[in-house]
C-alpha cells in the first residue's frame, strides 16, 4: 500500500510539475504570436517534461537514476531512427501518387549530408527533453501496474493533451479546422506511443525513443512537409495534423502491438 501511494504521488507530482511549468511557456509562445517567433520558448517547453521528471525523482528517490540513461544495442537505435522515415514515406508517397498533393524536390534541403547529420543532432537535443519525461519516466512508472496497451493509451493521451494549447491557440497546426487537427494529432500521438513505449521497455533505454522522436520531427517537419505542394486539400492529409499520417502510424502501432509480449508489463522497479 505504501509503495502504491508513493507511486501515485510521484505520478501526480510529475504531471502537475510538467503542466505547471509548461503553462509558462504556452503563455509566452502564444503572446509572441506562435512557434515561429518564440524558438527558445519552444525549446524550454520541450524540456519541461524532462525537467519535471528529474525534479520528481530527486524529490521521491533522491537520485536521477531510472530514466533509462544506458546506451542500448545499436539495433534499437537503428530501428528507432528508420521507423518515422518508413511510416512517413508510405503516407506522403500515397498522397503524391494519388495526386492529392504535389511533390517538388527543388524545395528539399540543398545539402543532404549536413541536413541529416546536423539536423539529427539539433532535433535530438530538443526531443530528449520531452522523452526523458514521457518515456524516460512516465512509461516505466505506468508500467509498474499496467499492460503495454494501457500504458500506451494513458501516456499517449497525456502527451497529446500537452500539445493541445499550441494547436488550439498558437500556430502549431496546418491551418485546417482546429477540431480536425486535434483529432488527427491525438490519434497519431496515442498510436505512436505504443512503438515508443515498446522501444523504451524492450531496450531498457530512453535513447531509442528520443531518437525516434528526433527523426520524426526532422523528416516530417523539415523534409516531407517542405517538398509537398498543397493542391487544395493536401493539408487535410499530410503532416502531423492530417489523416494520411494518422493511418500509417496506426498501422505501425498495430505491428508493434502484435509484438507486445516481447516486453514485460507490469514491470519491476
Amino acid at each position: 500500500m505504501k509503495h502504491d501511494s508513493v507511486g501515485r504521488a510521484e505520478l501526480i507530482t510529475f504531471i502537475g510539475l510538467t503542466f505547471a511549468l509548461s503553462a509558462i511557456w504556452y503563455w509566452l509562445i502564444i503572446a509572441r504570436g506562435g512557434l515561429a517567433h518564440a524558438s527558445w520558448y519552444v525549446v524550454a517547453l520541450m524540456w519541461s517534461p524532462g525537467a519535471s521528471a528529474l525534479v520528481t525523482l530527486l524529490i521521491f528517490r533522491h537520485t536521477v537514476k531510472g530514466l533509462g540513461w544506458r546506451l542500448p544495442n545499436i539495433r534499437w537505435l537503428a530501428l528507432a531512427y528508420i521507423l518515422p522515415l518508413a511510416y512517413a514515406t508510405v503516407a506522403y508517397g500515397a498522397v503524391w501518387l494519388m495526386g492529392l498533393g504535389g511533390l517538388d524536390l527543388a524545395l528539399a534541403p540543398h545539402n543532404p549530408p549536413i541536413f541529416v547529420a546536423l539536423g539529427t543532432v539539433i532535433s535530438l537535443a530538443t526531443a530528449t527533453g520531452e522523452e526523458l519525461g514521457w518515456r524516460g519516466y512516465l512509461v516505466p512508472a505506468l508500467g509498474r501496474t499496467m499492460s503495454l496497451t494501457r500504458v500506451t493509451i494513458v501516456s499517449g493521451l497525456i502527451w497529446a493533451a500537452w500539445h493541445v494549447p499550441l494547436i488550439a491557440f498558437a500556430d502549431y497546426n496546418a491551418g485546417t479546422n482546429t477540431y480536425y487537427a486535434v483529432a488527427c494529432f491525438a490519434i497519431s500521438v496515442v498510436a505512436i506511443s505504443l512503438p515508443m513505449a515498446w522501444l523504451r521497455l524492450r531496450s531498457e533505454s530512453v535513447w531509442p525513443a528520443a531518437l525516434a522522436h528526433a527523426s520524426h520531427n526532422l523528416y516530417i517537419q523539415d523534409f516531407f512537409d517542405k517538398v509537398t505542394v498543397d493542391t487544395g486539400k493536401t493539408r487535410w492529409l499530410t503532416g502531423e495534423f492530417g489523416a494520411a499520417l494518422s493511418i500509417t502510424i496506426c498501422i505501425t502501432a498495430w505491428l508493434f502491438w502484435r509484438r507486445r509480449h516481447a516486453v514485460l508489463t507490469p514491470i519491476s522497479v
